[in-house]
C-alpha cells in the first residue's frame, strides 16, 4: 500500500512544473462559486487542482470507517468526474502537507483559508517554504462570510457576545460580500491531462462507513419554515446542509443569500457560524481551555463509567438517549438535542465538556472545531455570550415539549417502557442542586 502511494506521489508530482499554477482544494470541495479556484483560474494559463489526504489528520482517527473520510472520498470522486468531463484530472495525495507540496516546482499554488490553529501553523510553515523557493503561496476567504478582523467593535476589538456581533455582522453585508465567483468563465484554465485515478480507501487505510450522508440539496420548503420547526426533531425541520458547509461541497455565499430571501432566523445560524470562526482566531486558546478562564477551576466529577453511559444512550433519560443514539448510527444529532445532551453531561453529570466534545469529534459527520467547541462551551456555561451556569435543563421538560407525541424518542429508544430500557442514572433535582453548588463553589463571585 505504501509503495502504491509512493508511485501515485512521484508520478503526479512529475506533472506539475513552473509553467504550471496549482489549486489545493480542503474545505471547498467544489468546482463552483470557489473564491480561491476562481483567481487561480482566472489568472494562469494552465491550473492543476490537487487534494492532500493530511496524514497529521488522519493518523489521529481510530475508527478507520470514520464516514468524514468516506465522505471526503466521495466529493473527490465526483469532482474527479466533472474535472474528466474539462479534458482534466484531479491529483490526490496522501502525506505530510508540506513533504507534498515542497516537491512541487510550481508557478504558484492557490488555496482557500483556514481558521484552525492546526492549519494556521501548517499554512505558515507552507508559506515561509515556498518563499524561500520564491512560489508564491496565495490563500482567500472562501468558507465564511466576515473573517478575521472584519466584524469588529467601534475600539477595534473582536466582539464577544453574539447579538451585537450579528448587528454589525448584516449591517456590512454588502452586494458585494456575497459576490458570485464565476469559476465556469474560467475551466479552460484547468490542464488539459490524462485522468489520474484516486487513491481508493483501502489505499489510505481506511474503508467504507456504510453511512447515508445528506444529499446536496437546498429544499426551500424547509428554509422557510425554519423558525417554526427547527426544535422538533421528529420532524425534517432542519436542512442537514451543515456537512456540506463543513467540507465546502456547497457555497457559504449561495446559502446567504437564500437566507436573506427566506428565513431570518436560518441567516443567523450561518451568523453564528462565523461568529465561532472569529472566536477561534482571536482566542485560539479555547481549543483547549475554557473561554472564561474561572471555569477551568471547575473540579469536574468525570466518572468514565457514567460517561461511557451516556455515550452509549443508556442514561435513563429518552430524550438525551434517542440523541446519543442517533449520533452513533447516523454521524448527526438534532440541534436541539445536541443541546439537551450536552447540558447533561455538563450539569447533571458534571463531566467536563472536553469528554464531550472529544466524543463529538470523533462521532459527528459535520464536526467543525469551532462550531463545535462554541456549542459545548456554551451548553458548560464556560464560552462566550453562554448560558448562565445556574440553567440546567430538564430532559423531561425538553422531551415533553419538543417531542409531546415520542415520535423521535420511540424510533431511537423503541425499548422505552419495558423492563430492559434502565431508570435513570441520576434524579434531575439532586443533580441540579449539585451543580449549582459546584459550579457556585469553584466560580465564586466571578460569574
Amino acid at each position: 500500500m505504501k509503495k502504491k502511494l509512493k508511485q501515485f506521489k512521484q508520478k503526479n508530482s512529475s506533472l506539475i512544473d513552473s509553467s504550471t499554477a496549482v489549486f489545493w482544494f480542503r474545505r471547498d470541495l467544489r468546482l463552483q462559486d470557489n473564491t480561491g479556484l476562481y483567481h487561480a483560474l482566472k489568472e494562469n494559463k494552465e491550473v492543476i487542482p490537487i487534494f492532500i489526504f493530511d496524514i497529521t489528520i488522519l493518523d489521529q482517527l481510530e475508527d478507520k470507517t470514520d464516514s468524514r473520510v468516506d465522505f471526503i472520498h466521495q466529493s473527490l470522486s465526483l469532482m474527479q468526474r466533472q474535472l474528466e468531463a474539462l479534458g482534466s484530472t484531479l491529483l490526490v495525495f496522501h502525506g505530510e502537507p508540506l513533504e507534498i507540496l515542497q516537491s512541487f516546482n510550481a508557478k504558484a499554488i492557490y488555496t482557500n483559508h483556514d481558521y484552525e490553529p492546526y492549519a494556521r501553523k501548517r499554512d505558515d510553515n507552507i508559506k515561509t517554504l515556498l518563499e524561500k523557493r520564491k512560489i508564491p503561496f496565495l490563500t482567500f476567504k472562501d468558507q465564511v462570510i466576515f473573517e478575521r478582523n472584519e466584524v469588529l467593535k467601534d475600539d477595534g476589538k473582536p466582539y464577544t457576545i453574539f447579538t451585537p456581533y450579528s448587528r454589525k455582522w448584516k449591517a456590512l453585508l454588502k452586494i458585494a460580500a456575497l459576490k458570485t465567483y464565476a469559476t465556469e468563465d474560467h475551466f479552460s484554465s484547468f490542464k488539459k491531462m490524462k485522468s489520474s485515478p484516486l487513491p481508493s480507501l483501502q489505499d489510505i487505510g481506511f474503508e467504507e462507513s456504510g453511512h447515508h450522508f445528506p444529499e446536496r440539496a437546498i429544499k426551500k420548503s424547509i428554509i422557510e419554515k425554519y423558525d417554526l420547526q427547527r426544535d422538533f426533531p421528529a420532524v425534517e425541520g432542519t436542512t442537514k446542509l451543515s456537512v456540506h458547509l463543513r467540507f465546502g461541497t456547497i457555497s457559504i455565499r449561495m446559502l446567504t443569500k437564500l437566507a436573506q430571501q427566506k428565513n431570518e432566523t436560518w441567516l443567523n445560524e450561518l451568523i453564528w457560524r462565523d461568529f465561532y470562526h472569529m472566536i477561534l482566531w482571536h482566542f485560539p486558546q479555547v481549543e483547549k481551555q475554557a473561554f472564561k478562564p474561572a471555569y477551568d477551576r471547575i473540579e469536574w466529577r468525570n466518572d468514565p463509567k457514567e460517561f461511557q453511559q451516556w455515550c452509549d444512550g443508556k442514561t435513563g433519560y429518552p430524550i438525551v438517549d434517542a440523541g446519543m443514539r442517533e449520533l452513533n448510527a447516523t454521524g448527526f444529532m438534532h440541534n436541539r438535542v445536541r443541546m439537551i445532551v450536552a447540558s447533561f453531561l455538563t450539569k447533571h453529570l458534571l463531566i467536563d465538556w472536553r469528554w464531550g466534545e472529544a466524543y463529538f469529534a470523533q462521532k459527528l459527520l459535520d464536526f467543525d472545531l469551532a462550531a463545535n467547541n462554541g456549542g459545548w462551551q456554551w451548553a458548560a456555561g464556560s464560552g462566550c455570550d453562554a448560558a448562565p451556569y445556574f440553567r440546567v435543563f430538564n430532559p423531561t421538560l425538553q422531551a415533553n415539549k419538543f417531542d409531546p407525541k415520542l415520535e423521535y424518542i420511540k424510533k431511537w429508544v423503541p425499548e422505552l417502557g419495558t423492563k430492559t430500557y434502565p431508570i435513570p442514572m441520576v434524579d434531575h433535582k439532586f443533580a441540579r442542586e449539585r451543580a449549582l453548588k459546584v459550579y457556585k463553589v469553584f466560580l465564586n463571585s466571578e460569574v
